[in-house]
């Protein structure tokens, strides 16, 4: 079971992960432009790659948006690395590999029975402020286009 996720107005907890070229990227390095946190259960799961893939292909859309895209999971660095190249994926993975699950956890989407994320999605503001947030059970996709009209809002 997760706990609640992060409410609206809250401030985004701080964390500093690497992502899958290894370097390390907090949410200081977020503040001063918008962002967008996708956290995913697993890697090269079905209803991931066809998240991420919508992802890649409206970053056009999120960079005119002067938004930053990044998708989080329990994966390694070298897994994320992996599917990144798979996918021709050109935004930030970041894992929340060790300790395990503990982003995941702090903006409350971690699953503690299956030991992943689930299907959570945060729009912070240019303070680091939670604006949107939808979160969904690991087996139901969320629609993109969503995540794209709460940016551009």
């Amino acid at each position: 079971m997760t706990s609640e996720p992060l409410s609206l107005g809250a401030a985004a907890p701080d964390f500093s992960l690497q992502d899958q070229h290894g370097q390390t990227i907090s949410r200081a390095d977020l503040l001063g432009a918008p962002a967008v946190l996708v956290f995913y259960p697993y890697a090269f799961s079905g209803i991931c790659s066809s998240e991420l893939g919508q992802l890649q292909t409206s970053m056009p859309d999120f960079t005119a948006a002067g938004t930053r895209v990044l998708a989080i999971s329990v994966d390694t660095i070298f897994a994320l690395r992996t599917f990144a190249d798979q996918l021709g994926l050109g935004f930030s993975l970041l894992s929340d590999f060790w300790p395990h699950g503990a982003v995941a956890r702090a903006f409350g989407v971690f699953d503690e029975e299956r030991g992943c994320a689930v299907r959570g999605s945060f729009v912070l503001d240019a303070d680091g402020v939670v604006r949107w947030s939808v979160c969904n059970e690991i087996g139901a996709a969320r629609d993109i286009g969503e995540h794209l009209r709460a940016v551009s809002s």
